[in-house]
């Protein structure tokens, strides 16, 4: 592959992975279950977190899945298509996507979920260790964001190790926008003002 077809292919997977990171599935699935729209509930977000505050924990567990399989599919369209780059590129445009989708007038989810469906294909041990860190903190504090922010602040340490060091700066970029996106969450952790899960916004 020349240079020219690899950067046409590198681009072309940036826009499918904002494509499919775009899809805003919390919002589609209350919708349809005729819960109305999902951002005038709670923290107004579109994440599997907000769902839940819905009452509806299969609907919420169905967010969780379906947005990190999106951020999965568009790392293994990459790796496919283009190996390593193409993952890097795929798997981020996916966050990029949920983050700020061009439906919602940008305005997207906080990218936890599908930031660790593209850890998960791009370094599945790495992912997996995430994940429990995920569950563990969350599990303990009963705080949804402290196991959020926990977990995907030592993902890149765990990526480094598991898959070496393209996949640790994709876990790292990842980690970035996420805290970047909690900054309101981070405040309240500070606080002491966050809620726990199952209660608050």
């Amino acid at each position: 592959m020349t240079a020219p077809d690899s950067i046409a292919t590198l681009i072309a997977l940036t826009v499918i992975g904002y494509m499919l990171g775009a899809v805003p599935f919390g919002l589609l699935l209350t919708r349809a279950a005729g819960l109305g729209d999902i951002r005038n509930i709670g923290s107004g977000n579109i994440g599997a977190t907000n769902v839940l505050r819905t009452g509806n924990k299969k609907l919420a567990a169905a967010t969780l899945l379906l947005d990190a399989l999106k951020g999965a599919v568009a790392v293994l369209t990459g790796w496919y298509l283009a190996d390593g780059y193409g993952s890097f590129a795929g798997g981020l445009a996916a966050v990029l996507g949920h983050l700020f989708p061009i439906w919602l007038k940008f305005r997207g989810g906080k990218g936890v979920a599908t930031g660790f469906g593209v850890l998960l294909a791009a370094s599945p041990y790495a992912g997996l260790a995430a994940c429990a860190v995920w569950l563990a903190t969350a599990r303990l504090t009963r705080i949804s964001s402290a196991g959020a922010l926990l977990s995907i602040a030592a993902a890149p340490v765990f990526a480094w190790f598991a898959s070496g060091p393209l996949t640790a700066a994709l876990a790292l970029c990842i980690a970035l926008l996420v805290f970047a996106r909690h900054h309101e969450n981070i405040r309240r952790l500070l606080a002491g003002t966050e809620p726990r899960i199952g209660a608050g916004r």
